[in-house]
């Protein structure tokens, strides 16, 4: 129950994340309010807590890793958004502040997703 808990968790905050990301588009909710700001990472964090905490070895290695990757592929549509606006290849209807925060968070979240990963499925070999 805790492992399907913390996967709703972190599958909710990747929601918010996308909400943020989708904001300057004028797609999804019209303006994210401060609740999305915070659940994004905050669910997140949680989310994947949780699914670790109650999870066998194998498990946190892959959750690990599909973590970091969605959260990686997050931050890079961010970042194209970014490149988009900032080029006047799209003029947003919102504010872009979001997509500099998802771009931030995604990066640091997704390569700590990875890095746990990668350490759960190889532990060190001690001679």
């Amino acid at each position: 129950m805790i492992v399907f808990t913390g996967a709703l968790l972190l599958v909710l905050g990747l929601a918010s994340g996308v909400f943020l990301v989708l904001a300057p588009f004028s797609i999804g909710p019209a303006a994210p309010g401060v609740t999305t700001w915070i659940l994004f990472p905050g669910l997140t964090i949680v989310g994947y807590i949780l699914l670790a905490a109650s999870a066998r070895m194998a498990i946190i290695s892959v959750a690990s890793q599909l973590a970091g990757a969605l959260l990686l592929l997050l931050a890079f549509a961010a970042a194209a958004a970014l490149f988009a606006i900032g080029n006047a290849l799209y003029q947003p209807t919102g504010d872009a502040l979001g997509l500099w925060y998802v771009t931030g968070l995604g990066l640091v979240l997704g390569a700590t997703g990875f890095a746990i990963g990668h350490a759960s499925g190889n532990p060190a070999k001690t001679s």
